[in-house]
This record gives C-alpha cells, structure tokens and sequence, in this order.
C-alpha cells in the first residue's frame, strides 16, 4: 500500500467514525488529516523524481566509463614515458617510438631536470618527474624547441 492510499485509508475511517468538524477536536483532525494527505502525495513525487533522476545517474555514469575507457587507452602510451636520450641530452631508456610526434623540452624551474613532453600533454600543467614540483609554460619559439629538429 502506498504512501497516498494509507493517507486516503485513514482519513475514511475518520470519516465512517463521523466526526464534527465543528468542533474544536474535529478541526485539529481534519487539518491533520488534510496534512498527512498532502505529505503522502509530496513524498510519492519526491521518490518518483529521485527514481528518475537515478536512472538519469546510471545512464551518465556509464557514458563517462565509456570516455574514460577511450581517453585512457590514448594515454596508456606515455603513462611509462622515459627518455632515451634520442629526445634530449638525458642517458635513460624510452620504452615509446619517439620518431612521429613532435616533442620540446624544458627545464623544471624547481630542479634544473630537463623534460620531454609532446603535444598531446598540456604545457600549462607540466609536472617534473624528478621532483613532482608542477609548474606552468608557454609553448613558444623562444622558451622551448621542438625535439624533432635535432
């Protein structure tokens, strides 16, 4: 039984009992009656509203999994990313193809450490692998220079 039909119930044994509504205890409740009434069909809405809305969670829930999927599978590639020194001066092994894409360099403000960092990395949120100090740089003719001219 439902919020709205216990409400309804109630309020038609009071009104098998005939109760005054003149007088003062008949108006208290009548109003309570009245009230229980209007807080069965509030909470119904609510709860058919929160269903919807969960489902509407759900339906974009999987969507984000579905584009965490695809932008984490383009990612997987420089998750390990290491220099080999074909990208810089630096004497470590890479274990990515570095010959297609077009990488700079820089150096951490912080520990002097030169990074490698190619176009699909945002410049303006650099960390520094050495130190994990995260700075921000211009990508520009003047600060940086691309790898692949060397």
């Amino acid at each position: 039984m439902t919020l709205n039909e216990k409400a309804s119930y109630i309020k038609g044994l009071c009104d098998g009992m005939e109760l005054d509504t003149a007088s003062k205890e008949g108006k208290v409740i009548a109003a309570l009656l009245e009230l229980v009434s209007d807080m069965a069909i509030a909470i119904e809405d609510l709860e058919a509203e929160t269903e919807e809305l969960r489902d509407y969670i759900e339906e974009i829930d999987e969507d984000l999994g579905d584009v965490e999927e695809l932008l984490c599978d383009e990612e997987d590639d420089y998750d390990d990313f290491e220099c080999d020194g074909d990208c810089c001066n630096c004497d470590e092994e890479c274990d990515i193809d570095l010959e297609d894409d077009e990488f700079f360099e820089v150096e951490c403000p912080s520990c002097g450490e030169v990074i490698c960092f190619d176009g699909s990395i945002d410049p303006e949120e650099l960390a520094c692998p050495a130190c994990g100090e995260k700075f921000e740089c211009i990508v520009d003719a003047d600060d940086l220079k691309a790898l692949d001219e060397e």
